[in-house]
């Protein structure tokens, strides 16, 4: 039978792993020597295949002689073939078909949208459990085959191909843990439902990147409709309402959510979106991928209730009276500048004078003699100059290192500048 045109799928594999390209090297999954069969290729007892096999990029069109397939993939559990040129879904069925323990696919960035996947080659899928289809364009109709055919299928990556709805399965797809569909062009949350009809056991939706506006159902349909959902990001979604970020509570199981570039969150500053946030998500234990610890919630808790108390009470939502219940009603905390002082108002006292002086902190010793200078009329090299504190334990003391700075005295407001001439 004849193949089609350009590169098949053994002669890459030969290419990639003869013992020029990929020397022998033991350890799990690493370098698994095939041995010479009576019947077998010039070439297999040369290449030495690990179990995890990486063919992206490299223009494959069609998957070449089965048997030798069959041959030298027994071992073989995960398969890279994204970024080829791969449309016809019988020609993956050839390679996936004799490779009998494959569970990881990746078919990423192929053309497999210009072919129709019938049930019988993706049968030939069964055994995978992690499955790559982004930027495949592959249409529903393909992935409803798809979980048809793979009864064990937990992991689903549909990101980047146009969506803009979902069709539902007629058959609800059990054994889905994790799906990504980021990318896409699913703005309503009617078409999400429909994930949950179809993915009844999810524990991780991945949303990311795609403008969903609102959640729309009520908390008791939410609850239902994603029992186990454990894990979602809605990064770079169009939410703008604090009421959508509430619904997230009616998700029984929820632990870890993703709001980052929200429309929603833009006006507050980081601080304020990861502690409202918390606040208002009393059960999750990990937001924007970061452990909220027991401390860091109840200071977010804290702070919601500080938040709001100047709103009217209009605009204060439920889980302020929530979290009053549980703290009291807090007052402000007090605004305590803790930037360093950068001038102090002393007195300057020689013989008989004594005049106020503003200094500045940063400067040193031998800049401050120079601000003195006109004031006593001594020169720098004559002055005794002393800093007196009159709550320092040990009393004045003389300022007789030219480069240190002053702020290193402690001076502060009402502090006292002894100049003298030092004796001859």
């Amino acid at each position: 039978m004849d193949q089609p045109s350009g590169r098949s799928f053994m002669q890459v594999l030969c290419e990639k792993y003869s013992p020029e390209n990929f020397p022998y090297r033991r350890g799990p999954g690493m370098g698994v020597h095939v041995p010479a069969t009576p019947q077998g290729s010039p070439m297999k007892d040369r290449l030495n295949l690990p179990s995890v096999l990486v063919l992206n990029s490299c223009g494959i069109t069609c998957a070449g002689e089965e048997n030798e397939i069959a041959a030298f993939c027994a071992h073989v559990s995960e398969l890279d073939l994204s970024d080829n040129k791969l449309e016809d879904w019988q020609e993956v069925s050839k390679i996936v078909s004799n490779v009998p323990h494959l569970e990881f696919l990746n078919l990423s960035s192929n053309p497999l949208n210009l072919s129709v996947l019938e049930r019988t080659c993706a049968g030939s899928f069964a055994g995978v459990r992690k499955l790559v289809l982004n930027n495949s364009k592959a249409s529903w109709e393909t992935v409803h085959t798809i979980l048809q055919e793979l009864p064990g299928l937990e992991e689903l990556f549909l990101c980047l191909n146009d969506y803009k709805t979902v069709s539902c399965s007629p058959v609800c797809c059990h054994s889905l843990k994790l799906l990504h569909i980021t990318d896409n062009d699913l703005k309503d949350w009617p078409e999400i439902r429909k994930l949950g009809v179809m993915f009844p056991s999810l524990d991780t939706l991945v949303l990311a990147n795609n403008y969903l506006t609102t959640i729309e159902d009520s908390e008791d349909s939410l609850g239902r409709l994603f029992p186990n959902l454990r894990s979602i990001s809605l990064h770079k979604s169009g939410l703008q309402s604090w009421e959508d970020i509430d619904k997230l509570n009616s998700f029984p199981k929820l632990e870890e959510v993703r709001l980052l570039g929200i429309p929603l969150l833009q006006p507050y500053t980081n601080e304020e979106r990861r502690k409202l946030v918390i606040a208002r998500l009393p059960s999750i234990t990990k937001l924007n991928g970061s452990v909220i610890a027991e401390g860091e919630r109840e200071d977010s808790e804290r702070f919601f209730i500080r938040y709001y108390l100047d709103f009217p009470q209009e605009e204060v939502p439920f889980r302020y009276h929530e979290l009053v219940t549980k703290y009291g009603k807090l007052e402000k905390l007090a605004v305590v500048d803790l930037r360093p002082r950068s001038r102090a108002k002393v007195e300057v006292h020689f013989k008989d004078q004594v005049e106020e002086m503003t200094v500045r902190l940063d400067q040193t010793v031998a800049e401050l003699k120079k601000q003195l200078k006109t004031l006593v009329q001594l020169p720098t090299s004559s002055m005794l100059v002393t800093h007196c504190d009159h709550e320092a334990p040990f009393g004045p003391e003389e300022m007789k290192y030219n480069s240190r700075a002053l702020h290193s005295y402690g001076i502060r407001d009402g502090d006292i500048i002894y100049v003298d001439s030092k004796a001859k």
